[in-house]
This record gives structure tokens, sequence and C-alpha cells, in this order.
């Protein structure tokens, strides 16, 4: 029995809550996930997890180690990631989680560019807009955008990012052009589930203010609404990145430009009980290189 791959094995099981999760997550057998188990439980003398069949529960014994393995296996990543740090090189995987929209449309050429540059590394990429639980899933590093950090995140800005408001031509000559955003309670705004869906925020007066929106379209997908707002169906509210190309193509034109928007942060999260790897550190140092730049 390998002892740190058991404790990696249990320490997992606790956190998916499940042998099958656990087994998948870790691409192996749910039969090596049960064996091992056995095996660390027997080696040790102690049941470590209460099992039924709804559900899984640590037993006081279990919770005790739980906490001693973490700190075990996080030694362990220190040690490793002294000798690793010596080389200069990164190595390794990285398995991240971003947001649809922007991972596709600004970081996937970085993503190209950092692998080519850093040859023994790898990436996983999960594109998703909803925010993750890292540990849980397993993963390395998260990219978001937001206007504000959660309690508890471990976080570097890494850029930053403005929306701008827009809508098509053909919808402004039918309805008329908001002039301040008070008028937007007027129009058809397509709201962004993610975010806030009834409000959308206003620097007036030098004050950032809330403004009520409404319309008959939602989505989870930025994309999709600015699809719709091309299409002239209303008006939307969509990060630069996004609108820039159709701006400049004439499809969408800025609205209430002198009102500016809140300023969003670009970050990377960190899981909060983990060290750092090296490569890791790469390529967030990598990210934020590029992505200033850029601004």
């Amino acid at each position: 029995m390998d002892r740190l791959d058991s404790m990696r094995i249990f320490i997992r099981v606790v956190e998916l809550g499940s042998f099958a999760a656990a087994a998948q997550q870790m691409n192996v057998a749910p039969s090596v996930v049960t064996r091992q188990l056995a095996a660390l439980e027997q080696h040790l003398g102690i049941k470590l997890l209460a099992r039924s069949t709804r559900r899984l529960s640590l037993t006081s014994a279990g919770a005790a180690y739980l906490e001693k393995c973490r700190e075990i296996l996080r030694l362990v990543e220190f040690a490793e990631a002294d000798v690793l740090d010596d080389r200069q090189s990164p190595r390794g995987h990285i398995r991240i989680t971003l947001p649809v929209s922007f991972g596709v449309h600004q970081l996937m050429p970085l993503f190209g560019a950092f692998l080519k540059a850093h040859p023994e590394t790898s990436l996983e990429l999960e594109f998703s807009d909803q925010r993750v639980n890292l540990i849980e899933g397993g993963f390395d590093l998260a990219i978001r955008i937001s206007d504000r950090l959660k309690p508890g995140d471990v976080a570097r800005k890494i850029g930053k990012s403005r929306s701008v408001i827009v809508a098509a031509p053909s919808y402004l000559a039918q309805n008329g052009r908001p002039q301040h955003p008070q008028d937007l309670l007027k129009h058809e705004c397509f709201g962004y589930l993610l975010a806030s869906r009834s409000s959308w925020a206003f620097v007036v007066d030098g004050v950032l203010q809330w403004f009520p929106i409404h319309g008959r379209l939602q989505a989870t997908s930025g994309d999709a609404l600015l699809t719709a707002a091309i299409a002239g169906l209303g008006i939307t509210s969509a990060p630069c990145f996004m609108a820039d190309q159709a701006i400049r193509a004439g499809k969408l034109e800025v609205l209430l430009s002198e009102f500016d928007s809140a300023e969003l942060g670009i970050y990377a999260i960190y899981p909060s009980n983990r060290y750092i790897p090296h490569r890791v550190d790469v390529l967030v140092d990598y990210l934020a290189q590029q992505i200033l730049h850029e601004d």
C-alpha cells in the first residue's frame, strides 16, 4: 500500500462525498478506491468512514486523521516544489475553471502560447460561468471576472474590464436612444442570469448608482445576449472584449458612454488550503503580464 496515495484517495472521497465520484475524478476504477480505503483502515486499526446506503460520514477518528493527512500532503507539496523550483522550468498538470466567453475569446490564445513556451506542462480547462468549489472540484485555479471578491477568496488581480451598453442601429431607429440610465426602464434590456438581472450600475455625478431595467429575455450566456442585441431585439450590457468587434463593424452602437460603468476585476482565485505549485504561479504571472499589457 502506498501510504501517500491512500491519503490522497481518502481526502478526495471525503471532499466529493462518495467512492464513485472520487474514482471518476482520479480516473481509477471504483474497486481501487474501495481497496485502498479498506487497506488504510486495516493498517490504522480504526474506522475512518461510517458508510450507509445514502451517505458517507467521518468518524471522530477519521475527522482527526483527515486534517493530519492534509497537513502531511501539504508538506510533501512544499518539499517537491522546492526541488522543482530550483529547475526554473514549470512542469505538470494544471486544472482550471474559467468563464466561457472570456476563456474562449481572450484566454485560449494565451494558453496556446503558454503551452508552446513550457512543453512540460499540460492544461485541463473547464468552461463554466458558474462559481464552483475549487477544492471539491479538484481545481488548481479559477479565473473569474467580478466587481467584488467573496469572503475567504484567495485571489490575485490579473487585469480589469469594463462593460458597455449596446444596441443595434435597427433597434434604436425604431425605439429611440436612451439619454440617461433612468431611461433604460422604458426599453427592452436583456438580463444576464448570473449577475444582477433587474438593475445596471452607472457612475452618475461621481456616485455609483443602480438603475432598474426589465426585459423579456434572460440568459446565462453573454454571447447569446449579444447575438440578440445584434439582431435588433433590445439593449444589452456586454464586456468590451465581447462587444468590440461588433461595434467596429457597425452592428452595434454604444449607448450612455458619458456614464461610466462599474469596473470589473479579472482575478486568479486559488484553493484556500493548498500550497500553490510553481507551475501555477508561472501561469498566473504570464496571464497577468499579457492581460495587463492588453489593458
